[in-house]
């Protein structure tokens, strides 16, 4: 799933976790912090991880240790912007911009 720039993580937070499946914990950065996705997360029978935002007023509390292994997902971003095709966007057509990062991943992950 593609959604422009100026869009925030959450708006496409319900799209993402219709096609996720089932899971035991969803790890996310405080981009996805949001009482109503944490409700929808608990309802789907997952467990959120997602560390509350500085100016949240009541503080959430999260499986910190859990937390630590999203490196793992930060890493595998890093890898695919070492090619420059991904990592500055030169296709205009969504279909020819996820082509070129379905290569970068088959190259970086399987090669």
């Amino acid at each position: 799933m593609l959604t422009p720039g100026n869009v925030a993580d959450v708006t496409a937070a319900p799209e993402l976790l219709a096609r996720m499946g089932r899971a035991r914990y969803v790890l996310a950065d405080k981009g996805y912090d949001a009482d109503p996705l944490r409700r929808a997360l608990r309802q789907a029978g997952a467990v959120p991880v997602i560390p509350g935002r500085s100016s949240r007023k009541r503080k959430v509390r999260y499986d910190r240790e859990r937390y630590k292994d999203r490196h793992l997902v930060e890493n595998a971003f890093c890898r695919l912007k070492d090619f420059r095709r991904v990592a500055t966007r030169y296709d205009k057509l969504a279909a020819n911009f996820l082509s070129g990062v379905a290569l970068a991943t088959a190259l970086a992950f399987w090669l």
